[in-house]
């Protein structure tokens, strides 16, 4: 494609750079207006500057892709309430035998939930559960929450459905979700074992501890329990917060942080539960054992804020010690129980049997989306089913959808095609093709590369659809063959460039803001502690999967 005229080619520089700022720095003092707002500005620059005509504008907005994306949303809302991800939580600590066996589960359920899930919802959703369920067994929560992140980009390289790259990948490419599962997969599981590996490697000493038993069970279950259901999160209104502006950011995080954590949970139940049985326990002893408990919280939250950077490990089993005022709540839990009043067993058939048509309609989706049918009406089909058969009104549950993603993703797609109009990704994609055939080592090496600064830098989506269209025609040029290898090349790139550092994707962010203001377990990932494993795993990871890409 020639290069536009330089006024035409300026305005579009200027318009596509107001566009990557707000989205790469939503919160700029110079105009705060977020991600979403900053997405529209962009798009309508490029319009009142005539780089694109509004009715290219128009016919920019890719409607399968948001399609797709709305029906997979809503399926999550209606996975969230059929308690799919309480029964994850449960997972992760049945049975489960000391820090590093948690550490590989963690990556497992991890890297399958995001695949079919989004790893947006799988990080929203667990990353609480999993700081609790590590303070609660003396264990440090820095390998888990790497684990957590890590592994969810990893997995959701596998499907379509995985993430907004792979959205837009699978639509424009038109490669089916059998094929981008089977073509991706190999790499995948190879991908994620490995960076398993060099989690337990990594951290292998600070995860060897002197009690290296089984994790606390029934502990375990109790958490999965109360906190999957007590904090009802909203898996699809928080999924892709690179999308979300600062504003709601800040507000959906600051909800959690107002949200009662588990430990303040226990201790108000338990402190309930226990004047429930004052026949039982004395009234003396219970205050001080409450003042107790306050006095030893005080001193942990005054120590924390004291020496943020305190020694590891030992922080972890003062906060353990908090923990014994559990059984009292265990005691008193049959007693409160008995004295609600029971659901009658109409109501749970009627639970039951909307779970299993919740279930039911997602294996059918699944199936559906591997038998090669059009990926957007299925997801649009299976939003709708569930819809319907909740029986219920539909407004509560389409509210949690994030429209602002939806806005973010039409404002980007006006701007990007605005910028491609200019010229200047074409002149600087004629420059490197010449290095980047897919077709030998070093030029996959190059593309690669190229791939995983640009993601970093621009985001991952944007640089999906600035270079998804040349590097398939490049490899086209090739044979068909080559040409769906270098869509699948593509995707597992720009997604597993996302554990480069903890800005490279949102997954990360969510990761890091949950963990950070979650009351009495906060834990802070820094920066640097996440780049210093990002950097060897995302090399690592992306060289070895490279070689296990294939096109069917």
């Amino acid at each position: 494609m020639a290069m536009a005229a330089p006024v035409k080619v300026v305005l579009g520089c200027i318009a596509f750079g107001v566009f990557w700022v707000l989205a790469v720095f939503p919160a700029v003092p110079f105009l705060p207006v977020g991600r979403t707002a900053g997405s529209l500005l962009g798009a309508m620059l490029m319009v009142i500057f005539r780089v694109i005509s509004p009715d290219d504008a128009y016919d920019a907005i890719d409607l399968p892709i948001l399609g797709l994306l709305f029906g997979t949303m809503v399926v999550s809302v209606f996975l969230e309430k059929a308690d799919m991800f309480k029964y994850l939580g449960k997972l992760l600590s049945w049975k489960s035998r000391g820090g590093k066996d948690l550490l590989f589960r963690i990556c497992i359920v991890s890297a399958i939930s995001s695949a079919l899930f989004t790893n947006d919802t799988c990080c929203v959703v667990l990353t609480e559960f999993i700081l609790k369920l590590a303070r609660q067994n003396n264990l440090p929560p820095q390998p888990f929450l790497l684990a957590l992140a890590s592994s969810s980009n990893i997995g959701s390289a596998a499907t379509p459905i995985g993430n907004p790259q792979n959205l837009v990948i699978a639509v424009q490419s038109g490669i089916s979700f059998g094929k981008f599962l089977a073509g991706l997969f190999p790499a995948v599981l190879v991908g994620g074992l490995v960076n398993a590996a060099i989690l337990l490697c990594y951290f292998w000493k600070l995860l060897s501890v002197d009690k290296d038993e089984e994790v606390a069970s029934t502990v375990g279950e109790v958490v999965a329990e109360v906190d999957m259901t007590l904090h009802r999160f909203s898996p699809a209104t928080m999924s892709h917060l690179t999308s979300m502006n600062s504003q709601e950011f800040a507000s959906a995080m600051d909800s959690f942080a107002r949200s009662p954590s588990l430990c303040g949970e226990f201790g108000h139940t338990c402190s309930l539960r226990c004047r429930t049985n004052s026949v039982d326990i004395d009234a003396q002893n219970a205050s001080g054992i409450e003042s107790m408990r306050v006095s030893n919280a005080s001193r942990e939250v005054a120590e924390g804020a004291g020496n943020p950077q305190r020694e590891e490990g030992a922080s972890w089993r003062r906060v353990s010690r908090s923990f014994g005022s559990q059984r009292c709540g265990s005691r008193g839990e049959a007693s409160l129980q008995a004295s609600e009043p029971r659901e009658s067993s109409m109501e749970r058939w009627k639970g039951r049997i909307r779970k299993t048509c919740v279930y039911l309609v997602t294996i059918g989706m699944l199936i559906s989306l591997l038998m090669g049918l059009n990926m957007s009406w299925t997801a649009i089909t299976a939003a709708l089913a569930l819809v319907v058969l909740d029986f219920k009104d539909a407004c509560p549950c389409l509210e949690k959808v994030s429209y602002s993603l939806l806005i973010f993703f039409c404002g980007m797609f006006i701007t990007v095609d605005g910028f491609n109009k200019t010229g200047i990704p074409s002149a600087l994609w004629d420059f490197l093709e010449p290095y980047s055939r897919i077709d030998r080592a070093s030029g996959v090496a190059l593309l690669s590369l190229v791939i995983l600064l640009l993601s970093n830098v621009a985001s991952n989506v944007p640089t999906v659809l600035l270079l998804g269209a040349r590097i398939a025609a490049s490899a086209a040029l090739i044979s068909p063959a080559e040409e769906m290898r270098a869509w699948l090349i593509l995707a597992w790139v720009s997604t597993v460039a996302g554990n480069l550092s903890l800005l490279g994707s949102a997954a990360n962010l969510i990761v890091c803001e949950q963990a950070r203001r979650v009351e009495d377990f906060a834990y802070n990932l820094s920066f640097l502690g996440h780049l210093r494993f990002g950097v060897p795993s995302t090399l690592v990871v992306t060289g070895i999967g490279l070689l296990l890409v294939r096109s069917y």
